[in-house]
């Protein structure tokens, strides 16, 4: 018989937690999901450490009752206040930014606004590496509109065979990681920032990765808890901006581009999309976002203008179709792009 929800909770209402109290009484089971014998769920808590004891309790609890897999995601709400400092002896310092052990390279694909085409230039762009021959991985990192799944013609949900790794899931050659694979597609993701932290860590740190040369991330649009995270967390070796020649989209492009600067990561180089549309019918090319605009922009900062991505049809409909255009129609005018992207990456040495 297939575990459900109401099972689930009336099992974690058996385990207690420190205070006493049981774990769904005591507020800890949060965004509880289960899906074809898999369980999921978040435990807030102010000292994670405290809680490890409870944990262990429940996914064993579980794994009793007939969980296939159980992934438990633990998340700090509270910080304690730091002791006050005597001056005693040297302070620790800060721990900063870390490699991903078998990551060569972590490159975050980025924009100030939605809309823009951010994750269709991340998804283009690792399987034109992967195309290359280098080894990809791709994290959707884009938690409240997780949209790599889709693109990638992915879908299924991950395993954690010893309750501790996730196994990612793969196409194209590109190892990928969603939480959109942890939820259903219609579901929102109604989490706080310290659980969103708290999710992207576990998506960085226990996922099997495997080698790989190069880490594609695609960022939620905006300058927001989930790209602070990334930079002070992961080891980033640069990011790319997308953007479309919009002077509205141009505006958001400069703020994310000024976070990364405070972040201390390199822009590698900006990519217009949209950039122009050339009619199927007449052939009539018509800029309709604006023309130069990211050109621009890109000499004021110094870095390269690495494409300009059409509007064009054909890119939405293999996006929409789960085959990227680059694997769908690789050698079509509309896949040149995003493949001189991967090369001149791979001549740089950045990918």
């Amino acid at each position: 018989m297939t575990l459900t929800r109401d099972q689930a909770l009336e099992c974690l209402r058996k385990i207690k937690a420190p205070s006493g109290v049981d774990m769904v009484e005591a507020g800890l089971v949060r965004a509880l999901n289960v899906d074809d014998g898999a369980v999921r769920f978040v435990m807030e808590v102010d000292s994670p450490d405290a809680f490890a004891t409870t944990k262990s309790d429940a996914e064993a609890a579980l794994t009793a009752l007939g969980a296939k897999s159980v992934s438990i995601v633990m998340t700090a709400h509270a910080q304690q206040a730091p002791p006050p400092d005597l001056g005693l002896g040297k302070k620790a310092p800060p721990k900063g930014p870390e490699k991903i052990p078998g990551i060569d390279r972590i490159i975050a694909v980025a924009s100030g606004k939605g809309g823009v085409g951010k994750s269709t230039v991340a998804s283009n762009l690792a399987c034109a590496l992967a195309a290359e021959g280098r080894r990809v991985g791709m994290l959707d990192a884009d938690v409240y509109g997780p949209s790599q799944p889709r693109m990638l013609g992915v879908s299924g949900r991950p395993q954690s065979p010893d309750g501790k790794l996730i196994l990612p899931l793969r196409n194209y050659g590109v190892t990928m990681m969603s939480i959109g694979l942890m939820t259903n597609e219609d579901q929102a993701v109604v989490w706080r920032g310290p659980m969103l932290m708290g999710a992207l860590q576990q998506m960085l740190s226990q996922v099997q990765w495997g080698a790989l040369d190069v880490l594609i991330v695609d960022l939620p649009p905006g300058t927001g808890d989930v790209q602070m995270t990334l930079a002070q967390k992961a080891h980033l070796d640069g990011a790319l901006i997308v953007s479309t020649p919009q002077d509205v989209a141009l505006l958001d492009a400069r703020k994310g581009i000024d976070m990364f600067n405070q972040l201390g990561t390199p822009i590698i180089g900006m990519i217009e999309n949209m950039s122009t549309h050339i009619c199927s019918q007449c052939g009539h090319e018509e800029h309709v976002f604006g023309h130069g605009g990211v050109t621009n922009e890109a000499e004021k900062l110094g870095v390269p203008l690495l494409a300009e991505i059409p509007l064009h049809l054909d890119i939405r409909l293999a996006a929409d179709g789960g085959a990227p255009i680059v694997v769908s129609k690789p050698e079509s005018a509309q896949a040149q792009g995003f493949r001189t992207v991967a090369k001149a990456l791979i001549d740089a040495g950045q990918a």
